[in-house]
């Protein structure tokens, strides 16, 4: 039968305090320098400086909320407080006060306040574009998210997510994919092995005794870990099966394969389904008895939704 030893990693979500505040407060610091000093430009601009919010008088106070344009689920309010402490601290008129009004997670309507925001004017209005691009592609991500959640209708299979994340978002947008109710697949190359095609074909380990083996040794160098494999045929299950892996991945199975691949594991390690998953044909895969449902589309397909900021 399947394995449970690995069931807390192959069945799990990222949280907000699994995130390193740190690593959130370079990104805040390399998207204000790209805003404000040109980063990334090869030639830096003569005045590196918001030289539009410099004609407002300083020191000035003011207040605003963040409001739903649309309906949607939210995702990375917390970061309005961490965006608005690293203005803070570059600007030096003082600590901006935010009141959340709403949680990540849950799924507002439009209009809805999302959070107040009040402080120094000026640190608000230079923090506010780099604020709303955050929670819009955030809140885009789990909108998404949940709307596959919800096409999934009451198949047991967890839908995961993959490594086809924005560079350096990766735990953002995972953590958005959480948001929405789905989960995680690996977050990078170190926590899960992973045969897929190309480490099979750079080994001559397609198929046969050779796929077995290569299976077998990834065990043996990695008993710590799961080890996941990637079949694009039928006819390689057997032999995967023999090796014991521990999750089987049918990549870009008809349906009819899918239930055969299920048929043929019979619940002797964790199955798995990707490639080509939409909104339309997620609850046909359901309904294959296949364990994991996974797809790149939960990032790479979202949409920012629209946030504003409102000056009261």
């Amino acid at each position: 039968m399947k394995s449970q030893k690995f069931i807390g990693h192959l069945v799990r979500r990222l949280s907000w305090d699994s995130l390193d505040e740190k690593y959130l407060e370079e990104l805040v610091r390399i998207a204000r320098a790209e805003d404000i000093c040109g980063a990334g430009l090869k030639t830096p601009p003569k005045d590196m400086r918001d030289i539009t919010t410099d004609t407002l008088t300083p020191n000035a106070k003011g207040s605003a909320v963040l409001a739903a344009r649309k309906d949607m689920t939210l995702c990375g309010l917390n970061l309005i407080e961490i965006i608005l402490g690293v203005y803070s601290k570059f600007d030096g008129e003082g600590k901006c006060d935010v009141k959340l009004l709403a949680r990540d997670c849950g799924r507002v309507k439009k209009g809805e306040a999302l959070a107040e925001i009040s402080g120094p004017a000026r640190t608000m209005i230079r923090a506010e574009r780099v604020m709303l691009n955050f929670l819009q592609h955030l809140s885009g991500v789990a909108t998404l998210a949940a709307k596959y959640v919800e096409a999934l209708g009451d198949s047991p299979a967890k839908i995961l997510d993959t490594r086809k994340t924005t560079p350096c978002f990766r735990t953002l947008e995972k953590y958005a994919v959480a948001c929405g109710g789905a989960y995680t697949h690996r977050t990078g190359l170190f926590d899960r092995v992973m045969l897929k095609d190309n480490h099979l074909a750079s080994s001559d380990a397609v198929s046969g005794e050779h796929l077995a083996a290569a299976v077998k040794k990834a065990k043996e160098m990695n008993p710590d870990y799961a080890v996941e494999v990637e079949v694009d045929s039928i006819s390689q299950i057997p032999f995967v099966l023999e090796a014991q892996a521990d999750v089987i991945m049918f990549d870009n199975f008809t349906l009819d394969e899918l239930k055969e691949g299920v048929k043929i594991v019979a619940g002797n390690a964790w199955t798995e389904a990707s490639g080509g998953i939409t909104l339309e044909t997620i609850a046909q895969v359901g309904r294959t008895g296949v364990d994991f449902i996974s797809s790149g589309a939960l990032v790479h397909q979202s949409t920012w939704i629209d946030i504003g900021m409102d000056w009261l």
